[in-house]
């Protein structure tokens, strides 16, 4: 089966952050992600010379789904070294990275190059997956089972990275894999300005209410500026269709001239002739702020991985004590509350006074007529002796359906009313 792809892309700078360091490329077959971190100055340039240096890869794969991964693995670690010798260049750049996430198709596969924690999302049969795995030191925790996924989601380090391109690492480790596509499957490329405010059902209903590629990336990133957007936030979506048999222009690609940059590589005063930009401009004015932007970390890389590890892990146990003890003592304080509110409500109870029966005689008794399981909240105060037979037919029935009183002497006051001399 021939197949072809579709693909649509944009970037937004997000409600918070005053520069988008992030970058994205779709091609006529290469798509891309990376996140730049470094802060104001560094962030930008580096994922801009990420993406810029690896759309040179756009071009009709010449080897198989393997061959291209090596290819792009090759094509990384050059790019590094660009990133590395830009530093040289210009010293303020100093501690600048990128992550990078992207594939290039081979017939029906996918050649991927992961590092970061930038993601790629596979929607297939209306059911959302993530492909990729991040290359944090929060998702080790929830990989060695100290932390949840959902504990991750919130953990005060989640931006600390463990791989990244940039000039923290002369060769980094680049995760490459091949995966099967078909018809009808949905590729998703983005930042984590998406998956880390973005519910993955929340992305997962958004694609599959899709009327359009375009309209569903543009929904996304919507959706996350309805979260606040603290961070920049850049989407790929891309298609995998089949390609009609008839057609003899098919072919396992996109058409050419489908070269399109969007956030920090958009805006590089050097792009090089023939590429556009169709990243769609947002007017911030028009945006409505749902919630409260929470405050976003800056990316950052840790090189000293086992004892940043071994702090991580020891500060996680501290946090998970903490949070065990507050959890206690918050049972106790709701135990000792109820407890309060039991005792006073039965204290209560035995303030109160109502004149029945055992079905032979009047009785006068304390509490209320009521039980709770096996408690009994009411027991006999006095017994007047008085057979029920003595009193007429509604006196009987009226104390057989008991007969309220607030207090002992309003209770005596009561039987005396039933009209029964009891000497």
């Amino acid at each position: 089966m021939r197949v072809k792809y579709d693909s649509a892309i944009g970037s937004h700078v997000g409600m918070v952050r005053s520069n988008n360091q992030d970058s994205g490329f779709a091609g006529d077959h290469l798509f891309l992600v990376a996140d730049g971190m470094g802060g104001h100055a560094g962030g930008d340039v580096a994922s801009a010379i990420a993406a810029r240096e690896m759309s040179a890869l756009d071009l009709p794969p010449t080897g198989g789904p393997e061959a291209t991964t090596n290819t792009l693995r090759t094509a990384i670690l050059d790019t590094n070294a660009k990133l590395r010798s830009a530093v040289k260049d210009r010293p303020e750049l100093a501690g600048l990275g990128t992550t990078f996430t992207g594939f290039i198709p081979v017939g029906d596969k996918l050649a991927l190059a992961h590092i970061g924690d930038s993601r790629l999302y596979l929607l297939r049969d209306n059911h959302l997956q993530q492909t990729t795995k991040d290359h944090t030191f929060v998702q080790r925790l929830v990989d060695s089972g100290k932390i949840t996924e959902e504990e991750a989601k919130t953990h005060p380090r989640r931006s600390v990275l463990m791989r990244v391109l940039g000039d923290v690492d002369a060769s980094p480790q680049v995760d490459t894999d091949v995966l099967d596509t078909r018809p009808g499957d949905v590729w998703l490329l983005c930042s984590d300005g998406l998956c880390g405010y973005v519910e993955d059902h929340d992305i997962e209903k958004i694609l599959r209410r899709r009327t359009s590629l375009q309209g569903a990336v543009d929904a996304l990133i919507d959706k996350s500026l309805a979260h606040g957007a603290p961070d920049n936030v850049t989407v790929v979506l891309v298609e995998t269709e089949e390609a009609p048999q008839t057609d003899p222009n098919a072919t396992s690609e996109l058409p050419e001239s489908n070269r399109r940059f969007a956030g920090s590589a958009a805006t590089s005063a050097d792009l090089r002739d023939g590429d556009t930009t169709t990243a769609r401009t947002r007017l911030m004015g028009r945006r409505r702020l749902v919630r409260r932007p929470p405050v976003v970390a800056e990316s950052q890389f840790e090189p000293r991985v086992d004892e940043y590890l071994a702090e991580l892990i020891a500060e996680t146990r501290r946090r998970n004590r903490r949070r065990r003890l507050l959890w206690a003592l918050g049972v106790v304080a709701v135990l000792l509350a109820l407890g309060g509110a039991l005792l006073f409500g039965y204290q209560w109870t035995q303030s109160r006074y109502f004149v029945g029966t055992d079905g032979e005689t009047v009785i006068i008794y304390r509490g209320v007529q009521q039980n709770l399981g096996s408690i009994t909240l009411y027991s006999v105060a006095e017994d007047t002796e008085i057979p029920l037979s003595e009193l007429d037919g509604l006196e009987q029935r009226q104390v057989e359906r008991t007969l309220g009183a607030g207090s002992l002497e309003e209770a005596r006051e009561i039987v005396l009313r039933l009209g029964v001399n009891d000497e």
